[in-house]
């Protein structure tokens, strides 16, 4: 279907990671002129109570007038919107859930959950979703995670609940996968590669507590109580501070860990990729999980826990073996693989990933996008 060229405003309120990835990327590979409105990406808090003024301030300082108003998930998009009216009342818009606060998984170490304040920034993304003409998700998962959480959550309520609301969310929400510049690793695999002579472990996360370091660092203790053979490399972005668990882990396993921090460069992270050999992932949330995709791509066996948008990639019931229940299982999964040899072969799951670069699924964002501007 070719569909006819819209001027789309992207406002991205946390310009940093794979919120800016996504959005650079996709105003790259679009038919579409989407022109980004972005903030840089920190103190994500104060970004949902205070982006939509000063972004709402700058779409209305520009030329340009907008067929759409594509926004994410860290604005308030009811008070954006309230201060653009004048000029965008009647202009479609939707927006694209990276994440959202009513399933995400919070350090018990934050103060806003102690207080109970973290329910705030729930009931942003649900007046934003509230809000929008079109609601995007990343996942399938993601989605009914979302609407499955809202009953519960209005309850908390004195009175008002307005519980067909979520009937509301419900009928403009669309799954709409992460599209992700996939072939960019093409250029780094190696031409002749060279099986590990000891079987590589991964972790490409960010480092923090809802990726679950801890559950990480106990299942390779796990491993190595049982004498398994294993190397790991500990990367991916550090944020606030190190966990604990990981610097008892460069202790505990010292030349086990062969690199330990963030890649220097996209190339060395690449690289890193298709050198790996094992995947095992204990995230507490992941609504799609791009770094996981990254992996099993460049042909790192996953050992999954059942649950999350994992089984949205690979099937559990036609892949148990990349499934686990708990840690235990999961250390049975990874000391099988090993034993077993077959991780000296590259995933047989690297090429059904292609489906999320962005030259499989721009024909269907632009459609999406097409579609949202003429409801």
């Amino acid at each position: 279907m070719s569909v006819p060229t819209l001027k789309i405003a992207l406002v991205e309120p946390f310009f940093s990671g794979s919120h800016q990835r996504w959005a650079e990327e996709l105003k790259r590979y679009s038919r579409h002129q989407i022109d980004l409105l972005p903030l840089p990406g920190r103190s994500w808090k104060w970004r949902m109570h205070g982006a939509a003024v000063t972004l709402a301030n700058e779409l209305m300082s520009r030329d340009t007038q907008y067929d759409l108003i594509l926004a994410t998930d860290m604005l308030d998009f009811a008070v954006f919107l309230a201060l653009v009216r004048s000029r965008y009342a009647k202009t479609p818009t939707a927006v694209y859930l990276h994440e959202n606060q009513l399933c995400y998984p919070w350090s018990p170490r934050d103060a806003d959950v102690k207080k109970s304040r973290d329910l705030h920034y729930a009931f942003i993304n649900y007046t934003t979703a509230l809000a929008a003409d079109k609601v995007y998700y990343n996942s399938q998962y993601h989605r009914d995670a979302f609407t499955a959480a809202l009953p519960e959550f209005l309850d908390r309520y004195p009175d008002h609940r307005n519980k067909r609301t979520i009937a509301e969310i419900e009928n403009k929400s669309v799954v709409l996968p992460l599209g992700m510049d996939l072939k960019a690793f093409d250029a780094f695999k190696p031409t002749s590669p060279q099986p590990n002579k000891t079987p590589l472990l991964l972790w490409n996360h960010r480092w923090e507590y809802d990726k679950n370091p801890k559950g990480f660092c106990k299942l390779l203790f796990e491993l190595a109580k049982r004498n398994v053979d294993f190397e790991v490399a500990l990367l991916g972005d550090r944020f606030d501070e190190e966990p604990e668990y990981f610097a008892h882990a460069r202790k505990k396993l010292g030349r086990r860990i062969i690199s330990y921090g963030r890649a220097d460069s996209f190339e060395d992270y690449a690289k890193w990729l298709w050198r790996a050999d094992i995947l095992p992932v204990t995230s507490r949330q992941d609504f799609f999980g791009g770094s996981v995709v990254e992996a099993i791509y460049c042909g790192c066996h996953p050992i999954l826990p059942r649950r999350l948008a994992y089984p949205d990639h690979i099937s559990p019931i036609e892949n148990p073996q990349n499934y686990f229940e708990n840690l235990t299982q999961a250390a049975d999964r990874i000391e099988e693989l090993i034993k077993s040899r077959q991780w000296i072969q590259p995933s047989e799951h690297s090429t059904v990933m292609a489906r999320y670069d962005w030259s499989q699924c721009i024909e269907a964002y632009d459609e999406t996008l097409y579609c949202s501007s003429t409801t």
